[in-house]
């Protein structure tokens, strides 16, 4: 038995539900295999994930856009050397390095909140991302009279590396800015994780997330609104993550949505 071609009607059914989804549905198929442009298109798709995970961060090209924003920047890397040996060894990637602690300790003070930018498993995403969102939220921030510390750069870095920074710079709050692990659709997606005064013991529970911000997920305006949002109320309620529901969008659409913590599993 061989499967059929694909009718006008089939065709223009799949056509309209394309148009609302990124997702890759409802492929043209030669007997039991894909055709030869949406197999392309699979394979082109999953070589810029990979690329998106072993491509560096230009350090000096984030600094100087985050430079732009009216907020000090510092640079520091984890413990992890190298790329290959971060890949390799994700508990190297939650620790800073020794002489950053030093350099952090520095300029510690009495915030209320750090915004630590990381590369995590997609540089391009925080190259990309990163600037256009802080310009977004630390307006918001500043206006409010929150005292913010430095932004901080951090090389090799994975989510947890935000709880070492907020305490060697005496923040109560950290927003950790970081690329998500790639998929097929987007290889450039950056996470936001927010926990209220982290320490050694912090687990993922503690903490709540915002993902896919980009352009074509969720956007830098809206991104914004949130995580300012979520700062208040952690800073009013004194906790984050499962104990933390988001009702920002209460208003909008008449619920409360409850922001989940990471999962541990697809967390960078």
């Amino acid at each position: 038995m061989t499967d059929k071609p694909p009718t006008a009607l089939d065709n223009g059914l799949w056509a309209g539900l394309r148009r609302l989804t990124a997702a890759r549905i409802g492929l043209q198929r030669t007997g039991a295999s894909l055709a030869t442009k949406p197999l392309l298109d699979f394979k082109l798709a999953h070589a810029r994930a990979r690329d998106a995970v072993h491509e560096p961060l230009d350090e000096a090209r984030l600094i100087a856009d985050l430079g732009g924003l009216g907020t000090a920047v510092m640079e520091v890397a984890s413990a992890a050397e190298d790329r290959q040996r971060y890949l390799m060894r994700p508990d190297l990637g939650r620790r800073l390095a020794p002489d950053a602690n030093a350099a952090l300790a520095a300029h510690a003070g009495d915030f209320d909140v750090v915004f630590v930018v990381t590369d995590g498993l997609s540089a391009r995403a925080v190259q990309t991302h990163a600037q256009p969102t802080l310009a977004s939220v630390l307006p918001i921030l500043h206006a409010e009279g929150w005292r913010v510390a430095p932004i901080v750069v951090v090389r090799h870095g994975r989510v947890a590396i935000g709880d070492a920074v907020a305490a060697l710079l005496r923040a109560d709050c950290v927003v950790v800015l970081i690329g998500e692990r790639p998929g097929l659709t987007a290889p450039d997606s950056m996470g936001a994780y927010l926990t209220w005064q982290p320490g050694p013991q912090t687990t993922d529970a503690e903490r709540n997330c915002v993902s896919n911000i980009r352009p074509d997920g969720f956007g830098y305006a809206d991104a914004a609104h949130k995580l300012a949002h979520l700062l208040r109320a952690m800073r009013a309620r004194r906790v984050s993550g499962v104990q933390l529901k988001d009702d920002s969008d209460r208003l909008a659409v008449g619920a409360t949505i409850e922001v989940s913590p990471p999962d541990a599993g697809s967390k960078p």
